[in-house]
């Protein structure tokens, strides 16, 4: 989610020329070492230190409205628990990979995976095929027809098996235990140094 987010948000950045005024992995990056510094939360701290003037940009043309100050706030609170929930599944993959641990292949959240897979290569590599069908290519028609009716089987056997998945996802114990470690010992290790 966070990588989509950052492309997204930078290309538009990019786009238009406002490297500042549109919020990207640059000012993430300013959020975060104003918190390493000011203290977790502190959002009026990190905004009145001159040194992290760059998370002040994206609002400047907010600055008028009557709840500026709590919407802005507002923000930097939901864009600092996205990234922290970021680092904590860092952290739990990290720790994953350190005990050698691996995914089962006949779980049934890795045939949802799988199958969502062939959806989006299917999907992306004949994604030409509306347009030359729209154009009046025939032969196009037929072929989109078959690949619609390829994604509708996909898009089936997804749905029977997210389906079975509450079941199994129940029998399997929280990350954190299969890790070893609670959420606070995850966030204390991330928040330490070295």
């Amino acid at each position: 989610e966070l990588h989509t987010l950052w492309q997204n948000e930078e290309r538009a950045a990019i786009s238009s020329g406002k490297l500042n005024e549109i919020w990207h992995r640059r000012h993430d990056y300013w959020l975060l070492a104003g918190i390493v510094l000011h203290g977790y939360a502190r959002w009026t701290d990190i905004q009145n230190d001159g040194a992290f003037g760059v998370i002040n940009e994206p609002f400047k043309g907010e600055a008028s409205k009557g709840n500026f100050l709590e919407m802005k706030n507002k923000f930097l609170a939901r864009r600092f628990k996205l990234l922290e929930q970021a680092l904590v599944i860092e952290e739990q993959l990290r720790r994953a990979a350190y005990l050698n641990m691996t995914q089962d292949p006949s779980h049934p959240a890795m045939a949802l995976n799988t199958r969502f897979a062939e959806v989006e290569c299917l999907a992306e590599s004949h994604q030409h095929l509306s347009k030359e069908s729209l154009a009046g290519n025939k032969p196009a028609n037929a072929v989109l027809h078959k690949v619609l009716n390829q994604l509708e089987e996909l898009l089936s056997d997804m749905k029977a098996d997210v389906t079975r998945l509450p079941a199994t996802l129940s029998r399997i114990p929280p990350i954190a235990a299969r890790l070893q470690m609670s959420e606070r010992s995850i966030l204390s290790r991330l928040a330490s140094k070295g």
